[in-house]
């Protein structure tokens, strides 16, 4: 009897040194966020809102400390040529959320522009390498969709092939992918064009949010983040 009540007693002995503040708790999790300006933060005074912004809120406190790094314009490229990812490598995250492709989708020439079947993901397998080189584990997270409808009610997807190679390069490396571009998209259509509009940060923007919008899609995120990566599930709220 004594012997079988001995595990038991040290583990409420424990629990009971931890609740006491006597014996340290566990260090939170470092969680890095890349991106664009569907992502990124914004100052208070600009009715503009990244999702990004709403990540720090699903956590219990103490547990994940986020640091949003996406900057407005970015791609995967541009993001790596003006020192934000290595920036970001600084802070030496435990994971790091990758969204990419809006600005990636912007006409040849333009100097962030990217090919999706190409230098596209040559970028996010150089985020992926470069992340576990750290310690770190990448989630991938694809680009949700703009608010282009067709004359028919159909979404106009203009960012698929970028989603799809993010998923491509995802099964390549075993790296953990939410599909926000799926899931958006659904959102979207099942709003239509004139409610969907509710979510936009000023009148005729397809692409950006205000809070609501914004919001909504972190939720997206939040809902497959359980499946994607169980160690941060464990610290959400």
């Amino acid at each position: 009897m004594g012997r079988s009540m001995k595990p038991i007693t040290t583990f409420l002995s424990l629990g009971l040194l931890l609740a006491a503040g006597i014996l340290p708790a566990a260090e939170p999790l470092r969680l890095a966020i890349l991106g664009d300006s569907t992502v990124c933060a914004y100052p208070a005074d600009k009715s503009e809102r990244g999702w990004g912004m709403y990540v720090a809120e699903w956590f219990k406190p103490g547990t994940v400390t986020v640091t949003n790094f996406a900057k407005s314009g970015r791609s995967t490229k541009s993001f790596i040529k003006e020192g934000l990812w290595e920036k970001a490598k600084q802070t030496k995250p435990d994971f790091v959320f990758i969204q990419f492709g809006h600005n990636d989708s912007h006409a040849k020439g333009r100097p962030e522009a990217t090919d999706a079947s190409g230098d596209f993901k040559d970028f996010l397998r150089r985020y992926a390498d470069e992340a576990r080189a750290l310690g770190a584990t990448p989630i991938f997270v694809t680009p949700m969709h703009r608010r282009v409808f067709h004359s028919d009610g159909t979404l106009d997807d203009i960012l698929k092939p970028y989603a799809a190679a993010m998923k491509e390069v995802a099964a390549e490396k075993h790296a953990a992918v939410i599909d926000l571009h799926a899931s958006s998209g659904a959102l979207v259509l099942k709003l239509g064009e004139q409610a969907s509009a509710a979510h936009a940060n000023k009148a005729g923007d397809r692409t950006h949010f205000n809070e609501a919008g914004a919001r909504a899609m972190a939720e997206l995120v939040r809902k497959e983040l359980p499946k994607a990566e169980p160690r941060l599930a464990e610290r959400l709220k």
